[in-house]
């Protein structure tokens, strides 16, 4: 393992994206040493969701906007009327400012919602909620794309855009209209 003060292959300092003194890297530079989840069993969060079960790692490329798809096809939450499961695949997407979450967080935040009583619509906006409180990203949106129940289709979107000094804040909103009218983009 490297640390902080330890150059790249190419020679290169480490990134700015390295601020922790002492954090472990992984060959790639990315700091892994804070991540609780990743590698280990981890529980099934039992209290439901919230944003403390979201863990993040600094993103090596804050300069560079790209966007981050994450799509979650088992979701299922409970209806706060009858109890019944509601199931959907939800979809988040954001374009990581300095932090970009970590996986196998995301899962365990989406298994939370297993026994949470909730509407779709307010689940979708508090996924939202959380992904920004967690990683404060330049735009995220989330997408519910629930399972029909009495032959009616629902799909919730909900997006934020940070705000930025107005040059980025272009390049951003430019960005994130530009992958909107990509076709298939979820698709491997």
């Amino acid at each position: 393992m490297t640390t902080k003060n330890d150059t790249r292959a190419s020679g290169s300092a480490s990134s700015p994206a390295s601020d922790s003194a002492n954090a472990p890297y992984t060959r790639s530079q990315d700091q892994t040493g804070h991540l609780r989840t990743l590698g280990v069993k981890a529980d099934y969060p039992q209290a439901g969701p919230g944003p403390h079960i979201l863990e993040a790692f600094p993103n090596n490329f804050p300069d560079r906007p790209y966007i981050v798809s994450i799509g979650f096809p088992e979701f299922t939450s409970l209806c706060p009327v009858t109890g019944q499961p509601d199931f959907a695949t939800i979809v988040t997407e954001y374009i990581p400012d300095r932090l970009c979450v970590e996986s196998k967080s995301f899962k365990l935040y989406m298994f939370a919602y297993r026994n949470h009583q909730s509407f779709m619509e307010t689940i979708t906006n508090t996924v939202l909620d959380h992904m920004t409180e967690a990683l404060d990203p330049l735009w995220c949106r989330v997408k519910g794309l629930f399972t029909p129940r009495g032959g009616t289709h629902l799909h919730v979107f909900a997006e934020r855009f940070k705000q930025v000094e107005a040059e980025r804040a272009t390049m951003v909103r430019e960005m994130v209209s530009e992958w909107k009218r990509e076709s298939g983009r979820h698709t491997a």
